[in-house]
């Protein structure tokens, strides 16, 4: 007898009940990704929109400003492409683990050692995607200012309103 004509159709239909349950979390995780990829496409348009502007020429004083704002935005990107690489290698692990969780059902409580080890690596990577998340808003957030000169000019006007 083979392994499928062994298992019943109730026991087919518990496993895949067992191995769809990840797939919230591969949806949850697909959905951060989408907001780390933005974040990083609009992180790039600013990148090279003010390589634009130093390439063309600019005075000393917007050019160290610029260059300044490269820096950081250099920092974000190294997070976010962190984020990127741990997020989407979590969603490899997860569909994984859903094939492996569905597989399992078959084998026993032997395949359950792997399941709870790759089910830790999968909460590791997404762990570490979420940290560097963290990482690269802190670092916009941080950085995000509103000149003062902006502010004083624009709050003197305000008051006499």
């Amino acid at each position: 007898m083979t392994l499928f004509t062994m298992a019943s159709v109730s026991d087919i239909a518990a496993a895949i009940q067992v191995a769809i349950a990840p797939i919230f979390l591969l949806v949850g995780t697909g959905s951060l990704l989408n907001v780390v990829t933005a974040r990083l496409g609009r992180v790039v348009d600013r990148v090279r929109a003010l390589e634009g502007l130093i390439e063309k020429g600019e005075d000393e004083v917007l050019e160290r400003r610029h260059i300044g704002e490269l820096l950081v935005l250099d920092k974000r990107l190294k997070y976010g492409n962190r984020a990127v690489y741990f997020c989407s290698a979590s969603a490899v692990l997860i569909c994984i683990l859903v094939a492996l969780v569905f597989v399992a059902g078959f084998f026993g409580p032997a395949a359950g050692i792997f399941v709870a080890i790759l089910f830790f690596i999968v909460v590791l990577s997404l762990i570490i995607g979420l940290v560097s998340f963290l990482m690269e808003v802190r670092i916009a957030t941080n950085h995000l200012r509103v000149r003062h000169e902006f502010l004083a000019d624009r709050s003197g006007a305000a008051k006499k309103d």
